[in-house]
């Protein structure tokens, strides 16, 4: 505005310039407004936060990023490809999240030396605060015998007087401060440790953050290997042992048709697992099962400790520890292939988030025979699963006990 401008703007009516001055004021707040919205914002990009390079300033964000990808691909049709995209970005994102506690802990790992240097040099002061504070008693208390009177005998004029007066006040100024600074270096001194305790609290807490991310980090990888090795990188397998999870969960929750057959004894024969590939089954296996009063119970509490080998290891098909009084429904050399609850396969996703509800096991002797853990009535089993027939044999013991055979004929 020139200064023409001003000068008649100031000569304005001043109704007229109480109406004006509101909206130049909205004019020049809504341009402020319309700069900041217009400004570019920096966002990190998903390929941005894949890679293994990632700046420090990056990591906070692209933890939120991931975090949302995982969520995305969560909701998608349940395919290999995809899970395998989840495994990725889960187990990217366990990664960044331990590279964050880690630069948490280093951060405040230096924090706590800057701390320990500032309390050594405050623990410094208050010591020299504190010498010279004693000193400055023992000279006032020397001073204090000394009256007004003899201050002014011993003076050599009016005007040394009243130097030595105001000498005086500044000393007792001086001794003031001397005391005040040592008040605030104590307090100071607390203030500091209290921070350092803290900071040290949070380190704790950070490690303890980071050792459970780290194990995480390893049963995220363990359950990818267990999908990779289940599906041996099979869209179609994949797909089948996902119909299989969930024909046993339909089984599980009383989805079969079932026939009575005949009454059975412990021990005795009641049919044979199925050999080879089957509906929903990759393979040779028995998947066994125990409920209680409409419950599913853990088979670890009713079959006895025996030897046992796991297929193909421990950490792929999940440890079980047998420790009953029931002997087992096949015969030994027994082999483990996935055991009961939250194994790495069920944390795969395999059953929707839901457990393991049985033990997979078969005789690695190549016998197929299939045995009663319980006397009861047997009965003949079957549900449909990926458009073919998954059969199962299950004896109801009558007391609210029922085990269940699956993949196999009963007879």
């Amino acid at each position: 505005m020139l200064f023409s401008d001003t000068l008649r703007f100031v000569k304005m009516p001043v109704m007229l310039r109480k109406i004006l001055l509101p909206a130049i004021f909205a004019v020049v707040s809504l341009l402020i407004l319309g700069l900041s919205i217009t400004r570019p914002i920096s966002a990190a990009s998903l390929e941005e936060c894949e890679k293994e390079d990632l700046p420090a300033d990056k990591i906070s964000e692209c933890i939120e990023v991931l975090s949302n990808k995982v969520s995305e691909l969560g909701e998608q049709k349940k395919t290999l490809a995809s899970q395998i995209a989840q495994f990725d970005s889960q187990i990217h994102l366990t990664q960044l999240k331990i590279a964050d506690a880690q630069a948490t802990i280093d951060k405040l790992e230096k924090e706590i030396g800057v701390l320990g240097f500032r309390i050594g040099y405050i623990t410094d002061s208050v010591e020299r605060l504190e010498t010279l504070l004693k000193q400055r008693i023992v000279a006032t208390y020397q001073q204090s015998f000394v009256s007004n009177l003899e201050l002014i005998l011993t003076s050599k004029d009016f005007s040394d007087f009243v130097l030595r007066v105001q000498y005086l006040k500044q000393v007792q100024e001086n001794d003031r401060k001397i005391l005040t600074n040592l008040q605030e270096s104590r307090s100071n001194y607390a203030n500091e440790k209290d921070e350092r305790e803290e900071k040290q609290a949070a380190i704790e807490e950070n490690k303890e953050k980071l050792l459970g991310l780290k194990t995480s980090l390893d049963q995220q990888k363990v359950e990818k290997q267990v999908l990779l090795s289940r599906t041996q990188s099979d869209e179609s397998r994949y797909q089948r042992l996902l119909a299989q999870a969930q024909a046993e969960l339909a089984v599980a929750f009383g989805g079969g048709q079932e026939t009575f057959l005949r009454d059975v004894k412990v021990g005795e024969k009641i049919g044979n697992v199925i050999s080879g590939p089957s509906a929903c089954s990759t393979g040779t296996h028995l998947h066994f099962e125990v409920h209680k009063n409409g419950s599913i119970e853990d088979p670890n509490n009713y079959l006895s400790s025996t030897s046992f080998q796991y297929a193909p290891n421990e950490s792929e098909a999940g440890s079980i520890n047998p420790h009953g009084s029931w002997p087992w429904p096949i015969d030994n050399p027994i082999n483990i292939s996935q055991g009961f609850g939250m194994t790495p396969y069920a944390r795969s996703g395999a059953y929707n988030g839901n457990p393991h509800f049985g033990i997979d096991m078969y005789n690695s002797g190549g016998a197929f025979a299939v045995k009663a853990t319980n006397d009861g009535k047997l009965y003949g089993g079957s549900v449909g699963c990926g458009g073919r027939t998954l059969y199962y044999g299950k004896v109801d013991g009558g007391d609210g006990l029922k085990t269940y055979y699956l993949h196999t004929v009963p007879n």
